[in-house]
């Protein structure tokens, strides 16, 4: 019976030790992964996601290594060529080449750390040989620089650079602040020349409104001298045929003297009119009448 009861046992044992085996030779790969497989801590292989077999107690799972993109996000202060300070914020997007696992897995001890270092590297070699303006217009560039010798340094060691974004550029403080009153000053600068230009035009407008203005008051006055010169010259001809013998000269006095009193009557008739101090005795008529007679008289003469 001693001996029934151990060989029971120590089948089990064997029953047992398979069934551990059996467990500890299936492993999965979950999918945007994979692991590295290692015989007595020497490389073997690279599993694939899925289901898969090692030899127990020979055979282990080193690690896994994700495929996923990963992203870096890291921010550095340097000083451009015009001594300003600036701070770059940068994001560096990442992920393992599937082909170079082996070196993505063993080469590099801390791999972001080390991305940093050479993000680093590159910047300190682009932007302090750039002013600040060229530094904010070549945002993109200097992304682009940073990607490209990224890629080509990481590629040895198993890393894919997917995409470097320099997110802003951040100056300091005092010179933000200056940069802003700079631009304020030149708006300002903006404003004040259409200003200036919006008066020009008023005033241009204004001076050819009042030249327009007085071009049609002397106008409506030449009309009127012309009427009234118009009416006498018919009034002289009226009375010529209805006179006989008189001659212009005296028509046109009397017409004046005729139209003076006229305008005296009109003034002594109005409300309000203030009193007037003439000269009205009948030689004072006449000089009067001769003086507009003689204007008219040069004014046609230099019209002609």
């Amino acid at each position: 019976m001693a001996l029934f009861g151990s060989g029971v046992v120590l089948f089990w044992f064997l029953v047992f030790i398979f069934l551990v085996a059996c467990l500890l030779s299936f492993f999965t790969v979950s999918t945007a992964q994979i692991a590295i497989v290692t015989r007595f801590g020497k490389f073997l292989r690279v599993a694939e996601p899925g289901l898969n077999w090692k030899w127990p107690f020979i055979d282990r799972v080193a690690g896994r290594v994700s495929l996923r993109v990963n992203q870096i996000t890291l921010t550095m202060e340097t000083k451009t060529k015009d001594n300003v300070f600036v701070t770059i914020p940068i994001s560096v997007q990442n992920r393992v080449r599937p082909e170079k696992a082996f070196d993505a897995f063993y080469r590099l001890s801390d791999p972001v750390q080390q991305i940093q270092a050479y993000v680093e590297q590159v910047i300190l070699g682009h932007v302090p040989g750039m002013t600040l303006d060229e530094v904010f217009a070549s945002q993109s560039g200097i992304a682009a620089a940073v990607k490209q010798e990224l890629d080509a340094d990481m590629a040895g060691f198993g890393y894919e650079i997917v995409n470097v974004l320099v997110t802003d550029i951040v100056p300091d403080a005092k010179v933000k602040s200056a940069m802003n009153d700079i631009n304020a000053a030149q708006r300002e600068q903006v404003a004040a020349n259409a200003r200036g230009e919006a008066e020009k035009i008023l005033v241009v407008k204004k001076a050819e409104a009042e030249a327009q203005s007085k071009a049609l008051q002397g106008q409506g006055i030449a009309n009127q001298r012309k009427a009234i010169i118009e009416g006498l010259q018919g009034s002289i001809e009226q009375f010529q045929k209805t006179v006989a013998g008189a001659s212009t000269s005296e028509v046109m006095q009397l017409v004046l003297v005729t139209q003076y009193f006229d305008t005296i009557k009109s003034i002594g008739e109005m409300d309000k009119t203030n009193t007037l101090f003439l000269s009205h005795s009948p030689a004072a008529v006449r000089d009067i009448s001769d003086q507009i007679l003689q204007s008219m008289l040069v004014a046609d003469r230099a019209k002609s």
